[in-house]
């Protein structure tokens, strides 16, 4: 079976989506209705933006998820289909669209209220996050633990060896200068803000009062939720499961193996940048599958042989 993932925030770069949008110009019309829900020139953003104003959050988040989303309207126009829907941190909204489960219209409320609350606990409370590589989930979370310097945790469980921990700029240098000298790799994360972090609860409780307003829908395909490291089956109270996604770990790791045992062995990621196919990699060695990216005209022809 097939599964559609989306790119999270830190994937996006100038340019993203250009190529795309002029093989197939009926999906410019994307951008213009986004756009008018956010007050500001989406296009503009994805094209011309430098990268320092493409990492804001309230930029960011936006940005990657209309580019996932043309993708997988490109591939779709290119034949494809899909069985289920999975995101990787900010890629679950892109996810909601694509499963129906919400609007077009109705994601880019809840992103634009996402970013924007997003953005202002980043200005309020000062955080960062490092990506550490080679070591176990469970020596990260010790070192956190440990920490004495501030706050600081393990908030996406990306793979065996791959942790993000997020939290004060102080405690996040602890945690990776004595996790690099333990044997780790540490890679800063090109993100405003300590995401999926308790730093993020006064965004979590502003971001409720729009998702409640929002009308959601039983997914037309089976949907993975991070939250949960699992396939949600219970969909009766989105907004409350999108506010606690904000404070909560990405449990990608244990999605990735649900969707595994669930007969899903297809996977195709849609928007910037290959990380998620590499995760999918990662997580399921030794396991029969394919993954593939689509992000720009060339990795559409070369998937799809267009």
């Amino acid at each position: 079976m097939i599964i559609s993932l989306f790119s999270g925030q830190g994937s996006q770069y100038p340019g993203m989506g250009h190529d795309i949008t002029e093989a197939f110009p009926q999906l410019c019309s994307l951008y213009d209705n986004a756009s008018d829900i956010l007050g500001k020139d989406l296009k503009s953003i994805c094209f011309d933006a430098s990268q320092d104003e493409l990492t804001a959050t309230v930029n960011a988040q936006p940005a990657v998820m209309i580019t996932s989303l043309v993708c997988l309207e490109a591939a779709k126009l290119s034949g494809f289909s899909f069985d289920a829907v999975a995101g990787h941190s900010l890629g679950e909204y892109a996810a909601l669209v694509a499963s129906g489960m919400v609007s077009f219209e109705d994601g880019f409320r809840l992103i634009k209220a996402r970013s924007e609350a997003m953005d202002s606990a980043t200005r309020s409370s000062k955080g960062t996050m490092c990506a550490i590589l080679r070591t176990s989930p469970e020596k990260v979370e010790l070192f956190c633990k440990n920490a004495k310097s501030g706050y600081v945790a393990a908030v996406n469980y990306n793979s065996p060896v791959q942790t993000v921990i997020a939290g004060q700029p102080d405690a996040v240098k602890e945690v990776s200068e004595n996790l690099r000298s333990d044997g780790a790799a540490v890679v800063e994360l090109n993100v405003a803000g300590a995401f999926h972090s308790q730093l993020m609860q006064p965004a979590a409780e502003l971001f409720y009062e729009t998702a409640k307003n929002i009308t959601f829908h039983k997914p037309q395909v089976r949907f993975f939720s991070n939250v949960l490291g699992a396939e949600l089956s219970d969909f009766s109270d989105i907004p409350s499961l999108l506010a606690k996604h904000i404070v909560s770990p990405v449990r990608f790791t244990d999605e990735m193996l649900d969707m595994n045992a669930k007969g899903f062995d297809s996977f195709y990621e849609f928007g910037p940048g290959k990380v998620l196919t590499g995760l999918v990699r990662k997580n399921l060695k030794g396991k029969q599958f394919s993954a593939f990216n689509v992000e720009n005209l060339d990795s559409l022809k070369e998937v799809f042989n267009k």
